[in-house]
């Protein structure tokens, strides 16, 4: 305490602090602040506040929204997390399968269609594709099990429902790829470049009003004293020294300091809001809401094509089986 007290009156004896670094000088007058030491604090103006609100205010959302809508980053966001598959089931695609079991004769070649080794990368770990993988897994199982005329109608059902499956989790893939090109790079661009800027220049608003009342302070000789003590070295029955009683080079330098701490609230104002009236995150979520349209739609299209191929199938199969009850 000692020490601390020291320095604020080294700060007051140093012709103005012209022997303390600027540094340090605000550090001074920012734990005096803190302490309730701090006989004069400039205000900011009720518009500026206002301004600091509402940047608050839309870093927060950026960040909560980021935090969620980040996982379309992330192949595997649905992704079963029972699952075990091998590294033959990711070998190829099922349309690749499907494919290579339509030339298949023997069960051996059916079999060695579908753990062909791959020809590009592993497939997606997406739900939906490891949903068409082990549709595809079940139609086979089935029709090497069928012994009766004709094709199982639950494995011809499960084969086509496999390949609707793949095409759904390819339009979730494209989905996702035009999220992070047209959403979270906007995003993220905001909340790490443009909001970073108006933090900076809101530090710089508080650089130069901590350093405009360290100089007042010092000018006045308003420094560290104890709570309830009267300040160090001073008369306590001495009024303070007001403005007409600075001396020249007191009031230059406070003048100087003024024209700083504006000269920061006024460029700190255009960059808030710069921030703020940018259209750029409305664009963003636009563009996040057009790709999430984009995808429902062509699920929605490819899952109707399928229903009623399932349905007539389905149909064609109580059908037969009416007709063995009867004869």
């Amino acid at each position: 305490m000692e020490n601390f007290k020291a320095f604020g009156n080294q700060l007051r004896d140093s012709s103005l602090g012209s022997q303390i670094t600027p540094f340090a000088s605000r550090t001074f007058q920012y734990t005096k602040e803190q302490l309730g030491q701090a006989e004069d604090k400039t205000q900011l103006p009720p518009d500026y506040i206002d301004l600091e609100k509402r940047v608050d205010a839309l870093k927060q959302v950026h960040q909560k929204i980021l935090a969620v809508t980040s996982q379309y980053s992330n192949e595997a966001y649905d992704y079963p997390p029972n699952i075990k598959e091998t590294f033959q089931d990711l070998g190829r695609t099922v349309s690749e399968k499907v494919h290579l079991l339509s030339s298949a004769t023997t069960p051996a070649e059916a079999q060695a269609a579908l753990v062909a080794p791959p020809t590009a990368k592993p497939q997606p770990k997406t739900f939906n594709h490891a949903l068409a993988r082990a549709s595809l897994a079940g139609s086979q199982l089935l029709h090497q099990q069928h012994t009766g005329v004709g094709e199982d109608p639950l494995a011809a059902a499960l084969e086509k429902y496999a390949l609707a499956s793949e095409r759904v989790g390819e339009a979730r893939l494209a989905q996702d790829a035009q999220i992070q090109a047209r959403f979270l790079a906007g995003w993220n661009t905001t909340l790490n470049t443009n909001l970073l800027f108006a933090a900076r220049a809101r530090k710089n608003v508080e650089r130069a009003r901590l350093t405009l009342d360290s100089v007042k302070s010092r000018a006045r000789g308003n420094t560290w004293k104890l709570p309830g003590s009267p300040r160090d070295g001073a008369d306590p029955h001495q009024t303070p020294h007001g403005a007409d009683d600075l001396s020249p080079e007191a009031q230059e330098e406070i003048e100087k300091a003024e024209d700083e701490f504006v000269t920061q609230t006024e460029e700190a104002v255009g960059v808030m809001k710069n921030v703020l009236d940018t259209p750029e995150p409305l664009r963003n979520l636009a563009e996040l809401v057009a790709a999430q349209v984009e995808y429902h739609k062509k699920a929605f299209e490819i899952l109707s094509e399928l229903q009623p191929v399932i349905e007539g199938l389905q149909v064609e199969q109580e059908a037969s089986r009416t007709s063995e009850f009867s004869l």
